[in-house]
């Protein structure tokens, strides 16, 4: 079915900046593997899909939090004999708040999905990626991975490891041909926002960008072989505060972005 195109493997797909990135690489004829927990908006997608683009679409219903997801991917692929060349590890979400008051399940349930996911979906999918000497990885980061956020701690920390582990294996990768990006987007319109119950802040009141945008900036990024890419120059902007501001003044600002959810 996807024999001699290249494929791409996209976590979080049914919306957001995942559906605004499917769209991306269907317009540029990739074959398209659709991972999510949901059956349902799977199937919706992938017939939507089907119906605009001349590409073919696998889907996997999976939940990226069970520890056996990953290698469970990875098995059914192989089985049926689609091979990866991009792997977008982009599916997230937010738990947000003092963290005396937050889900302990759902930040552990974050930590999963963030790393712990996109470190074994990349660990099983790189070896395929070296055989062929050719390879795309794109790991979704956020502004949060440049700073501390308090209110928003355990997010930013995890977003942090996407940022500095997505750098390390790109100097490891570099030599064999094989590309790391990361995308950092600040503020975007997703339902990410409502779902984390943050988009009433002050961080998405101001420049918040489409995902469709941000999707755009990130795949021709990614194919110029980028190695971090924040879309946005409001974005860009603060990236480079966070980067020259000491922590002591950064801890007393950065809570202001979510000053309305402590």
């Amino acid at each position: 079915m996807h024999n001699g195109k290249k494929n791409v493997l996209i976590t979080g797909t049914t919306s957001g900046i995942g559906e605004a990135l499917a769209k991306q690489f269907a317009t540029r004829g990739y074959g398209l593997v659709f991972v999510s927990r949901s059956k349902e908006k799977l199937i919706k997608q992938k017939t939507a899909f089907e119906r605009k683009y001349s590409v073919p679409i696998y889907i996997i219903e999976k939940d990226l939090c069970e520890e056996n997801a990953p290698a469970e991917i990875y098995q059914e692929l192989k089985e049926v004999g689609i091979s990866i060349h991009i792997l977008v590890n982009n599916a997230g979400f937010n738990e947000c708040g003092a963290f005396s008051k937050t889900q302990l399940e759902k930040e552990i349930d974050m930590i999963k999905v963030h790393d712990i996911a996109t470190t074994r979906l990349t660990k099983l999918f790189l070896p395929n990626m070296m055989k062929s000497k050719w390879g795309h990885i794109l790991n979704l980061g956020s502004i949060g991975s440049y700073a501390p956020f308090p209110l928003n701690a355990v997010y930013a920390a995890s977003k942090a490891y996407i940022l500095n582990y997505s750098l390390a294996l790109r100097s490891e990768l570099k030599s064999k041909n094989i590309n790391v990006t990361t995308l950092t987007p600040g503020a975007t319109k997703t339902e990410f926002a409502e779902k984390a119950g943050i988009n009433h802040t002050l961080l998405f009141s101001n420049f918040v960008l489409s995902s469709d945008k941000v999707a755009s900036k990130a795949v021709k990024g990614m194919l110029k072989k980028k190695a971090v890419i924040t879309p946005g120059i409001y974005n860009k902007l603060l990236v480079l505060s966070m980067k020259i501001t000491p922590y002591a003044i950064l801890q007393k600002i950065s809570p202001i972005f979510y000053k309305d959810v402590g």
